[in-house]
């Protein structure tokens, strides 16, 4: 294995997408994209229940892929 392969700033993408328990910033309150997103998201999947103000960063980043899922 070269020095290369071992520097994370060879492959900046490896672990671009983290699990959003693992945030370091995943208890801050979401961001105000987030929320906008959210809500238009939780109106199209006609579930108006997914979206709650005041919710973590990380679990609104968990609601948004669920509804995305959900809706295509």
């Amino acid at each position: 294995m070269s020095v290369d392969d071992q520097n994370p700033k060879a492959h900046p993408t490896d672990n671009a997408e983290k699990d959003p328990d693992d945030w370091t910033s995943g208890d801050d309150p979401m961001t105000g994209a987030q929320a906008s997103y959210l809500k238009t998201l939780s109106e199209q999947a006609d579930q108006p229940d997914a979206f709650e103000d005041g919710l973590s960063k990380a679990e609104a980043s968990k609601r948004i892929d669920a509804l995305k899922a959900k809706i295509g």
